[in-house]
């Protein structure tokens, strides 16, 4: 049996699970170093104990800045096949999560799937899966089931749980009473606002929030605070509606820690570039260095079809400023259920931001990636620069789709390539621009 509940209650009785051990051999780190920071809460390895093919990962503002793919079937796309096939390519391409937010069919039979065959940490919201679980009138799911459904996922290996518990009958009727743009956006935080308008009654997950810390206890299942309230466009950015939910989420962190449960915090959906800063720094204030996990944040309001960009850019300047988990856009944001290419192309463009605010962070490792393709591009070495590429792929695709004259240039500078001629003016030889 264990000495220990969950990590983080190991983390206080000074014991380094094997959990924290292999996660922080990936953070080039002591263990001893990131043992003490989860017994802090200011990082948190999500791992259920019923998920036992999973390869841990630590997040937290210090560490890595980790990737979150979301996907699941939805009813007017219920392509289980294509589903598996996201998964797949996703945890190759590295993602460190995968996030089911299936809201059609079979949903228990895909989660447990993952639980059972995909290495990365697996998250849900039970709020969508009760609505197709229980298949019955929102108005009359009860508080007991919306309750059996975490526990029912928990059973399942879900690592982390999404649940939108600051949306309290108070949150609510100041919500109300504080017009936005663009109302609530989130899904989860719609469904029980929703409830709890049609019912009269609390939000079930903040009335018996002391039976969702027991269960997430028992199975080691992180709890993400999701905010119901977060932005869904530039004008309801950093408003009343957002802080005072961030406020409760505060307030919820420090009840769970009370429990040994591992938290992390739901950030902003679309905010201006210029508030992104401000908005990390409010939730490492409020909520106490808990792990900030954001959605974009998006920039801007206007691409649909290039969400993905608008996101790496907030993400890039989110993580560098303390986020620590980066839930990726695809193109697809706003305009449909992604396929598999759409998920590459979130992956990707959520990587990058992620890589360039670890550099700007500081974390080890991170800025030798950069200096051994700067070392293979001065050297003019292609496989190298192939291998190194975040999507070897296709930059290889690139290449061969417009092949030079001379194999030791591209097809755009040619003999006025500066590196190449650099390389040989430096080593005492002639440059001969036009071979004459």
């Amino acid at each position: 049996m264990r000495e220990y509940t969950t990590q983080m209650d190991a983390a206080r009785k000074h014991i380094i699970t094997p959990e924290m051990e292999s996660a922080a051999r990936k953070e080039q780190m002591e263990p001893e170093k990131l043992r003490a920071l989860i017994a802090e809460g200011r990082a948190i390895i999500p791992c259920n104990r019923l998920h036992t093919c999973i390869e841990p990962n630590a997040i937290g503002s210090m560490l890595k800045t980790k990737i979150n793919v979301n996907l699941g079937t939805s009813r007017d796309w219920s392509d289980l096949d294509m589903e598996v096939q996201k998964v797949n390519d996703a945890v190759k391409m590295g993602a460190e999560s995968i996030m089911d937010l299936s809201s059609c069919g079979d949903t228990r039979k895909f989660r447990r799937k993952l639980t059972s065959e995909c290495p990365a940490m697996i998250g849900t919201v039970p709020i969508y899966d009760a609505v197709v679980y229980y298949r019955k009138p929102l108005k009359d799911i009860t508080a007991q089931e919306w309750l059996d459904i975490v526990e029912m996922h928990a059973k399942d290996g879900v690592d982390f749980m999404t649940i939108h518990i600051g949306i309290n009958r108070n949150t609510a009727e100041r919500f109300k009473k504080n017009k936005r743009l663009m109302n609530i956006v989130s899904r989860g935080g719609s469904i029980i606002f929703a409830w709890m308008q049609m019912t009269g009654q609390e939000n079930p997950f903040y009335e018996y929030y002391d039976r969702v810390l027991e269960i997430c206890r028992e199975y080691d299942v992180t709890i993400s605070l999701g905010d119901a309230c977060r932005p869904g466009c530039l004008a309801d950015a950093t408003d009343a509606s957002q802080i005072e939910e961030l406020v409760t989420l505060g307030e919820l962190t420090t009840r769970a820690w009370a429990q040994d449960v591992q938290v992390m915090i739901e950030g902003p959906g679309h905010v201006p570039m210029d508030q992104i800063a401000a908005n990390m720094k409010i939730q490492q204030t409020i909520c106490k260095g808990a792990p900030f996990y954001v959605l974009g944040p998006l920039v801007t309001d206007i691409a649909p079809g290039y969400d993905h960009i608008t996101a790496a850019i907030g993400g890039a300047i989110a993580a560098a400023n303390g986020a620590s988990f980066l839930c990726y856009v695809t193109p697809a944001e706003h305009l449909r259920l992604p396929d598999v290419d759409d998920v590459k192309e979130g992956i990707i463009a959520s990587r990058i931001a992620a890589h360039a605010a670890d550099i700007a962070k500081g974390v080890k490792g991170a800025m030798d990636w950069d200096l051994a393709m700067a070392a293979a591009r001065k050297k003019l070495d292609w496989e190298a620069q192939f291998d190194l590429a975040i999507d070897p792929e296709k930059a290889r695709a690139y290449r061969a789709s417009a092949k030079p004259e001379k194999e030791d240039t591209c097809s755009m500078c040619g003999n006025f390539c500066a590196v190449k001629n650099m390389n040989k003016i430096l080593d005492g030889e002639i440059v001969n621009i036009f071979d004459e």
